[in-house]
């Protein structure tokens, strides 16, 4: 099927009732999470450790397949393991970057959009100027859907999409509707040769950090896909084909109650698990004690001589003291990897390693 795609905002009732009563849940959880964030000391801490997790989740849609271990044993800054994991950083970049760019203008542009996949592609083809790209079943090799293909047609229905996601004056719709909308619009444009699902996965983020219903991007829609990712694909080819639009935003406002919950389970365990770490460091070794030093091992579930240094301004025979007397009160375990030696905390790294899994327990 050729694209028909329309211009924003659409001429239709999306405000069902049905819909209606399903924002009211998605709306609480998403606030919640909101509160329960601010309770972490250091938003870091969530920063670092959950956009590495959307990253690990959205590149697997892409079947760009990392481990936890490949991920955390590598600082983004640094040597990669693999391609995957770099691949993997470059995406959690490119959330972190646009996200200070989109809280410090309040604006979510196409220069922005445009930035975060040239981070994640690592290239600045931009906007597609070839025609040719289909949208193809993975099993089938049969053609689902083509994409507008001319490169006025794409600047044109991007320039749209700018002005719908920064001017609320065109739609008094609920902001997750408009992302629902927003974010199935971008998809069928699909403008770029590569790397749009991450970079419209991302989007998502950065419109809920405009709209104010997130201080910082930790809704991480990418595992509900993931977990749901025939739905995802057969919702929004439907759209397109039939122009209804309730079971696709149902799907999504059902996303983000559920990555919600699963995130505020997840805050709260990492809170109860720096307490936890808190309490023991300040009675077995209160020289040493220093928030910096406990943010430290909850912001890198495998931290390193290196990363201490930075983060506390010390020098590395101190760092590698401090790390080795959490080794010996059982804080964290020590491991060599090639020639680096890594001090893994393993209550966060289970805790990770478990997100979206309500039997995730502390300590």
């Amino acid at each position: 099927m050729n694209h028909n795609l329309p211009m924003l905002p659409l001429d239709l009732e999306l405000e069902s009732k049905t819909v209606l009563k399903k924002l009211v849940g998605a709306h609480k959880a998403l606030a919640e999470l909101k509160c329960v964030a601010k309770t972490i000391p250091n938003d870091s801490i969530l920063i670092t450790t959950l956009s590495l997790q959307e990253a690990k989740d959205s590149s697997e849609i892409e079947n760009v397949i990392t481990t936890h271990d490949e991920l955390f044993q590598n600082n983004s800054e640094g040597d990669f393991t693999s391609i995957a994991a770099k691949e993997v950083h470059s995406y959690a970049n490119a959330l972190r970057h646009a996200v200070h760019l989109v809280k410090e203008n309040g604006l979510l542009t196409i220069n922005h959009i445009l930035e975060v996949q040239q981070q994640i592609e690592e290239n600045n083809a931009g906007f597609r100027q070839v025609p040719g790209t289909t949208l193809k079943n993975e099993q089938t090799g049969e053609v689902i859907y083509t994409p507008p293909q001319h490169p006025d047609d794409i600047q044109a229905l991007m320039s749209n999409l700018e002005q719908f996601i920064n001017e609320d004056e065109l739609s008094d719709l609920d902001p997750l509707i408009k992302m629902a909308i927003i974010h199935h619009q971008f998809e069928s444009i699909h403008p770029f040769y590569d790397g749009n699902g991450r970079t419209g996965r991302i989007i998502n983020m950065l419109y809920l950090v405009k709209m104010d219903l997130l201080s910082i991007p930790i809704l991480y829609l990418s595992r509900f896909i993931n977990q749901n990712k025939s739905d995802y694909y057969r919702l929004l080819q439907s759209v397109r084909e039939t122009n209804e639009w309730e079971e696709w935003i149902l799907f999504l406002l059902e996303g983000v109650e559920q990555i919600s919950r699963d995130g505020i389970i997840l805050i709260h365990s990492i809170k109860d698990q720096m307490q936890f770490y808190k309490n023991i460091l300040r009675k077995d070794l209160p020289k040493i004690y220093s928030q910096d030093l406990l943010n430290n091992i909850f912001r890198h579930p495998y931290t390193k001589i290196e990363f201490v240094m930075n983060d506390l301004g010390i020098g590395r025979v101190t760092a590698a003291k401090y790390l080795d007397e959490l080794v010996e009160i059982n804080l964290l375990n020590k491991v060599k990897l090639g020639r680096e030696n890594y001090y893994i905390n393993p209550p966060l790294y289970r805790l990770l390693g478990s997100v979206g899994d309500k039997k995730a327990e502390t300590t």
